[in-house]
């Protein structure tokens, strides 16, 4: 294997274009006889709906209002189906999408939605995952709000609690966070040389996107073409579909290219976030420091989709234990639908919430112990040979006491005592 990369001082083959100017995004390009699209999103996060585009659609220079009427298959969704390209009967969130508006021009598009009669009798929302969990709590989606419940049981629980000197018990909780890339999301559909309809976006799935445009337009894939532009930020946020199907949808049956600026502030609301969630942990230590047990409830908000869930909860729990080794570990991790933002990937995809928890509870640990904190984390982490919480045997790449080590030595950290 040739390493023509690893190493070495590589130039972006994008850096230039974009450190002048010159790279084209999606909202840089025009085409002759191009329309504008704008969505209609819900002003309430649980209602039913009724929708009258009728005055709308008389305003001169409105091409098409586009509903879930139009759409051959309204369903959509990275691992569950359970978006609507345009809702039918109910919306679950601020935000979701009613109808797509096309267009001569913005300007027009602005006044449509203005004209587009939604008439919304509200139903009661649930906004906190516990709350949520519940079997009498409004329901968002099916007959149960619980989407997915990953599980770790590994030893003997209350006879590593038994044996501990040390149990600390603690709540710790992680907000929403929104990825805020600099380009919010554009596109431009068009029909192609080959008769192909295509989607320029800014995305981090083309394929994906193909398939989930054709499934929804009940067409064959080879029949979608999806047309990666630069892309202004990431981060994970463009992994759902936002604007992608309704750019399709528009010039699949008006036969002529179509263009999608969103706002900030539409983008925002449009967009996964990262998961906010609850973390209730208990660990238990000997006298020496030696971690004997840990138990976690990890409860993550999807907010009204399912999105990634079941792969960011699923991460959450494998990671749940961090980088120690412990003999007796029960880890529950639950993704739960709620009223709010949808949210889905973001960079660490799980594993990034939970080591506020269990490395606060090693501080807590290690201050009632009277040890310093790099003295209880050398006694415990992982080594070649350890055994993770899953079961998983390190026989490689584990050289975290070298990196700890090392980061002790710039820093003169005064310890207490040696650990090993």
């Amino acid at each position: 294997m040739r390493l023509d990369v690893v190493g070495k001082n590589i130039l972006r083959v994008d850096a230039l274009s974009k450190v002048t100017g010159k790279a084209l995004y999606p909202e840089d390009i025009y085409m002759e006889n191009m329309l504008y699209g704008k969505t209609l999103r819900s002003k309430v996060p649980h209602a039913y709906i009724r929708v009258d585009t009728s005055k709308a659609e008389r305003i001169d220079g409105v091409i098409k209002i586009f509903t879930h009427k139009d759409v051959p298959k309204n369903e959509y969704g990275v691992v569950l189906k359970d978006h609507e390209v345009f809702c039918s009967q109910k919306v679950r969130r601020i935000g979701d999408p009613i109808a797509f508006v096309v267009a001569k021009d913005l300007k027009t598009c602005h006044l449509a939605l203005e004209n587009i009669r939604v008439e919304y009798e509200e139903i009661e929302g649930v906004f906190d995952p516990i709350e949520a969990m519940k079997d009498d709590a409004p329901k968002v989606h099916g007959d149960s709000n619980i989407i997915y419940h990953f599980k770790i049981r590994k030893g003997d629980i209350k006879e590593g609690f038994k044996n501990s000197h040390v149990i600390v018990e603690n709540t710790y909780k992680t907000h929403m966070v929104d990825h805020a890339f600099l380009q919010p999301e554009s596109g431009v559909s068009f029909i192609d040389e080959e008769g192909r309809i295509t989607v320029i976006v800014a995305t981090q799935y083309p394929h994906y996107d193909r398939e989930e445009i054709a499934s929804a337009l009940n067409m064959p894939e080879e029949s979608v073409r999806v047309i990666n532009a630069n892309v202004g930020g990431a981060f994970g946020g463009r992994e759902d579909i936002s604007l992608q199907i309704h750019l399709a949808l528009a010039t699949k049956e008006l036969n002529r290219p179509v263009k999608t600026v969103y706002s900030r502030e539409e983008s925002f609301i449009a967009h996964a976030k990262r998961h906010p969630m609850i973390m209730k942990y208990k660990t238990g230590a000997d006298r020496d420091g030696k971690l004997l047990a840990l138990e976690a409830e990890i409860i993550g908000d999807s907010g009204a989709y399912a999105s990634w869930a079941m792969n960011v909860l699923r991460k959450s729990g494998v990671h749940a234990s961090g980088p120690y080794e412990i003999p007796n570990v029960k880890v529950d991790s639950i993704a739960v639908y709620t009223n709010n933002p949808f949210t889905g990937a973001m960079r660490g995809f799980g594993a990034t919430q939970v080591p506020i928890a269990y490395e606060q509870q090693m501080d807590i640990l290690a201050e009632k112990l009277g040890l310093d904190p790099i003295s209880i984390r050398l006694k415990n982490m992982f080594r070649k040979g350890s055994v993770t919480a899953t079961g998983q045997v390190l026989t490689e790449s584990v050289p975290l006491q070298e990196c700890l080590e090392r980061v002790v030595e710039r820093m003169d950290f005064p310890r207490r005592e040696e650990a090993y």
